[in-house]
């Protein structure tokens, strides 16, 4: 039986902030790899130069595995985009509340264009 746990978490509204470690699906690993190719690199050569192994690698880009934060923090780096950025470019719309999915759906291209243009980031 699989269960589902819930974070709860204070904002500065004090409204809690729920977050289920059941509905995570950014798609973070395939923008990894998206922005490591389109800056030419194997994934040898990209695992080697943040730390990691290529099979560990290859996990996070397929999805399978979630890196830690500082794994997270050395990625970003190597790829010279800050990891907020990141983040945003691997959000799809069931990342998104219901309620607030036409906003992104409107805002959306507007950002990946300005963060495609200032870091020369497609997606």
């Amino acid at each position: 039986m699989t269960t589902s746990k819930n974070y709860l978490i204070q904002s500065k509204s004090d409204t809690p902030l729920n977050f289920s470690n059941k509905t995570n699906t950014m798609n973070l690993g395939s923008v990894i790899k998206d922005i490591r190719k389109q800056k030419g690199q194997t994934q040898t050569e990209f695992a080697s130069s943040c730390g990691i192994t290529q099979t560990y690698l290859s996990q996070i880009e397929n999805n399978t595995k979630e890196p830690n934060l500082s794994t997270l923090k050395e990625i970003s780096s190597k790829l010279d985009i800050p990891l907020p950025i990141l983040f945003f470019m691997s959000l799809n719309d069931d990342d998104i509340a219901p309620e607030k999915r036409k906003a992104f759906e409107i805002i959306n291209p507007s950002v990946k264009s300005l963060i495609n243009e200032f870091f020369r980031v497609s997606k």
